[in-house]
């Protein structure tokens, strides 16, 4: 971790020079390259995470999706993204796509360099960099005995991990176990591990304390507490002592960007053209009399595929990024009525998925691949089309908002506080958001949500925001019961799904509407695949 700090901070003292001591024609560029705002495509929706998708060359193909500018710069640069200060409020909310094209294996470092420049190009991205005085805290000495144990010379580093984490009521209580940690590895290692209750500020060693050492820090920490107080215990008890202050750190500054990328070159499409649809390299797709496995369907190292009696309607829905309770328009008595499970054994090109990959670039990518499949072995044809559906709407009740600090970027953060009993508690903590962009993102936060969310509150200007909630719990009050009757009783819970946190701390709420949206209609599929 020291080296890594070391070297980010060495790579931010060259920042300056980026651009102005290395004329901008003899940088590396990409061959080509497409640049666009993330457009909302309903056939293929939002995953929800709200994080930027690729960052990788696939083959000739470098492709950044669903990307900030923050995220861009943070990729380019090399940095952690709260140590990029300025720019424009819009800087983490507009999401941007990028598919360039460059030589099959150019390095990391390189990709990271052409991206620099067509920031620079496409967006006139200024960027600088410097040492800031921010709001952290200082590691030192404190007044009482030292709590660690020298490392034996010249053992390595073994890092800080969260050894052990255990809930009692909404108390959580925390074991961080280090092994031959320098003190600054132990401040940068409090940054990460310890950031919610630090309120995700940076850690410096000031303690002067030289080599390795061996100790674990405990703390404890109420689920619905910001307070540092647990972590300020857990340090004091080790001999040393954690004080919120002013701390040097190296900085990224975003100096000016615009907000729409320069268009696309008027030859791109030849510069550029769309590769063919993947599909897999080979594929065996049979018949299934044996019991349901459900599975995660993912690549497996060299590309491979494996699925066991997984029911093909699951497949249909994985294929078309269909919600698991949707209807499927169209669909023949045959596949819904009775179980029609497969099995496929299959491998993508070489390139393609070479590693195990779980990110959102890669289940498309997969997605496309069983969608060509499907369609190949059950001669299925599909389409769209507007059809009313229940679609929901934000509206307001009795609005309970925080007007929002314009300084603030505007997004929401999610973090997991944690798993007490049955309940899967997040966190999040929205800025300078208007209702519209909250609708927008309410998707990502509430899983039982397929179809965008309309803004029907009224209310204008942005708002702050915090609210905590069990996502387990939104998720079994939508779960369709197999005698069509009300959800079952699950072991209470504490905490209030997404929709009646919003209602209860907001004075918002989710209501379904009939709306026109796009729906998958299934116009014909064969009960027997073809032959493979």
């Amino acid at each position: 971790m020291v080296l890594r700090a070391f070297a980010g901070v060495a790579l931010i003292s060259l920042l300056p020079c980026i651009g102005k001591c290395q004329p901008q024609a003899s940088r590396p560029t990409f061959d080509a390259a497409d640049v666009r705002v993330t457009s909302a495509r309903y056939d293929q929706t939002a995953d929800g995470s709200h994080r930027m998708q690729g960052g990788f060359l696939n083959r000739d193909r470098y492709e950044v999706r669903k990307a900030t500018m923050l995220d861009l710069v943070r990729t380019a640069y090399n940095v952690p993204a709260d140590k990029v200060f300025g720019g424009p409020n819009w800087l983490n909310y507009d999401r941007f796509d990028v598919l360039a094209k460059t030589r099959p294996g150019t390095p990391p470092e390189r990709l990271r360099v052409m991206l620099q420049t067509l920031l620079a190009d496409r967006f006139h991205l200024v960027v600088r960099a410097e040492t800031r005085q921010v709001p952290g805290y200082a590691l030192s000495m404190g007044k009482r005995e030292l709590r660690l144990k020298a490392a034996v010379s010249g053992v390595k580093s073994a890092g800080c991990l969260i050894q052990d984490r255990v809930f009692e009521g909404d108390l959580v209580n925390t074991v961080i176990r280090c092994g031959s940690v320098a003190m600054a590895e132990f401040a940068e290692a409090l940054a990460q591990l310890v950031a919610e209750p630090l309120q995700n500020m940076p850690v410096v060693d000031s303690t002067s304390l030289p080599g390795g050492w061996d100790f674990e820090f405990r703390y404890s920490q109420r689920l619905n507490s910001s307070t540092d107080s647990g972590v300020l215990d857990g340090i004091d008890k080790l001999g040393l002592k954690l004080q919120l202050g002013k701390v040097p750190e190296p900085v990224f500054i975003v100096e000016s960007v615009n907000r729409q990328p320069s268009p696309n070159s008027s030859n791109l499409a030849a510069a550029l053209p769309r590769p063919p649809a993947p599909e897999f390299e080979v594929a065996s797709l049979k018949p299934c009399n044996g019991p349901s496995k459900p599975a995660l369907l993912r690549f497996l190292p060299g590309g491979r595929v494996n699925v066991t009696c997984m029911d093909l309607t699951y497949l249909i829905r994985q294929a078309w990024n269909l919600p698991s309770f949707a209807e499927l328009v169209g669909a023949p008595k045959w596949l819904t009525a009775n179980p029609n499970r497969v099995t496929i054994d299959a491998k993508a090109p070489a390139g393609i998925a070479a590693k195990p990959q779980l990110n959102e670039q890669a289940k498309d990518l997969l997605d496309e691949m069983l969608r060509a499949l499907l369609i190949d072995r059950y001669k299925m044809k599909v389409h769209y089309e507007d059809r009313p559906v229940a679609a929901p709407t934000l509206i307001a009740v009795k609005p309970k908002l925080t007007g929002a600090d314009p300084v603030n970027r505007t997004g929401c953060s999610r973090e997991q506080q944690g798993v007490l009993g049955p309940a899967v508690i997040f966190r999040l903590a929205c800025r300078n958001m208007t209702m519209a962009q909250f609708a927008e993102q309410i998707p990502g936060f509430d899983l039982t949500l397929f179809y965008p969310v309309l803004d029907a509150t009224g209310i204008d200007g942005a708002w702050d925001f915090t609210i905590t909630y069990d996502a387990a719990k939104s998720l079994s009050d939508h779960a369709p019961q197999p005698d069509g009757g009300s959800p079952a009783a699950s072991d209470p819970s504490v905490y209030l799904s997404f929709a009646e946190v919003i209602e209860k701390q907001l004075g918002l709420k989710l209501k379904t509407e009939k709306r026109l949206m796009p729906v998958l209609v299934i116009d014909h599929i064969e009960q027997k695949p073809a032959e493979n």
